[in-house]
């Protein structure tokens, strides 16, 4: 395999390892044991941040890691890496700024996609309980976003 196939295979691995690994830690563990942590999130609390965010250190933590052990070499461990550091970047730019608006910036999301992420994304927050929210990744939008109401 070419470097450059290589290189692109294994980012895509992390970013997009990154969506279905976080769905099910998302669903099973945030919304399960660690809901005490999580329940900042779905709740209305005073600051910039949240007690949720220990999870982005977390998630951003394992990505270092990955690029630092893979730099030497640029082995598959830093271009997983790499790829967690930008599914990181994405979720932070699609859900912390243009969803939640925890940066104030006057976009909001356009276009059928990002409308579909938005409104899937409302439907979690309708409860704010640990059980009963729907769909638990960002950019995996079930079909029945997409249609217009």
């Amino acid at each position: 395999m070419n470097a450059f196939v290589y290189s692109v295979t294994y980012l895509m691995i992390g970013f997009w390892g990154m969506e279905i690994f976080s769905w099910f830690i998302h669903k099973y563990i945030m919304h399960g044991i660690l809901w005490k942590i999580h329940r900042t999130h779905h709740t209305k609390t005073k600051g910039f941040f949240e007690l949720n965010d220990v999870f982005s250190l977390l998630f951003g933590t394992t990505a270092v890691v990955l690029i630092i052990l893979g730099l030497s070499t640029l082995n598959y461990q830093f271009w997983v890496g790499l790829g967690i550091t930008l599914y990181g970047f994405t979720y932070f730019v699609l859900h912390d700024i243009l969803i939640h608006r925890r940066m104030k910036v006057k976009q909001k999301p356009e276009g059928s996609y990002l409308e579909a992420i938005s409104k899937a994304h409302r439907d979690h927050h309708k409860t704010r309980e640990r059980d009963g929210s729907v769909s638990f990744g960002l950019l995996i939008v079930p079909f029945k976003y997409f249609k217009k109401k």
